[in-house]
């Protein structure tokens, strides 16, 4: 049976009303996402340690499915009706065929080659190379399957430059993978931390099944204030300017950080602030992203 997906655009004001009120109008399923995505505007949404998250975004994207038998422009014209809306904002409406979507879904994530000794592999299949460091990994709520230019980057400093024995902080951990990696690697023990409590269920179940021990994932407020050999933080450039003091607190004198996230024009910016604490590296970047690195003097 094919659905129908109406998409609709919308301020930090009205988001969440319009999303309550498409539910209770029949909508299946409703998402809400950042219409600035992979744009200079793309606004992270993340709370300091100790606080809670700031909401939504400030432009929002909304996305409801309806059983193709339904007038979803009416309905949206009752629903913003609803939330008080003077004027009914664009959308649109697309069908969305019927499919096997386990099949369909897991189509799109093959294995991941990141280095010739470094794969990313999801549990549905063999891994082309069993004698290599194999990350099992599938797509899931948290971010970060090694997809993304910023992990890739990420995985490939820490395959080039983990020598064994190191001590990692992972901030942003999303999936955990970028912990994980680091361990796989030969880091001695790794502590990831992450805003969202479904990143760090998500982390905490990606090292069961990669079978990695020593390593702790968890919320702002409950991790240990120690100073690392290693710090990565693959997130975005408005969580890496507020949270540099914090980052550079969490690098012992001597030790590394990496950052990712960044888009290749921010990169100078973010380079200007981290200078502060640290001798960096030249910027490397991929697909229009950036890969910060440095020594902590």
């Amino acid at each position: 049976m094919p659905w129908l997906t109406l998409t609709v655009d919308t301020d930090a004001q009205h988001a969440e009303a319009l999303s309550e009120a498409l539910l209770e109008l029949g909508a299946l399923s409703v998402d809400l996402l950042d219409a600035d995505a992979d744009t200079p505007d793309e606004q992270a949404i993340f709370g300091e340690p100790g606080e809670p998250p700031p909401g939504v975004w400030q432009h929002n994207r909304v996305s409801a499915l309806f059983d193709d038998d339904r007038d979803a422009a009416a309905i949206l014209r009752e629903a913003a009706i609803r939330i008080g809306l003077k004027e009914i904002p664009e959308y649109r409406i697309e069908t969305l065929a019927d499919s096997d979507w386990v099949r369909l879904t897991q189509s799109q994530f093959d294995p991941i080659p990141i280095s010739p000794r470094l794969w990313i592999v999801p549990t549905w299949h063999t891994p082309s190379d069993p004698d290599a460091i194999n990350i099992v990994l599938d797509p899931g709520l948290a971010f970060g399957t090694g997809s993304h230019p910023t992990t890739r980057l990420c995985l490939r400093w820490l395959d080039n430059n983990i020598k064994g024995g190191e001590t990692v902080l992972d901030y942003g951990c999303g999936s955990g993978i970028l912990a994980i990696a680091a361990l796989k690697l030969g880091a001695a023990r790794a502590v990831g931390i992450d805003v969202d409590s479904q990143a760090v269920i998500a982390s905490r179940d990606n090292a069961v099944a990669n079978r990695v021990g020593n390593v702790q994932f968890c919320l702002p407020d409950e991790a240990p204030q120690d100073a690392y050999d290693l710090v990565v933080a693959n997130i975005l450039t408005n969580p890496l300017r507020l949270l540099a003091p914090l980052l550079a607190n969490a690098t012992r004198q001597g030790g590394q950080i990496v950052l990712s996230g960044i888009l290749e024009e921010q990169a100078q910016e973010v380079m200007n602030i981290y200078r502060q604490w640290f001798d960096l590296n030249a910027p490397v970047f991929e697909e229009g992203w950036s890969c910060l690195s440095g020594t902590k003097r």
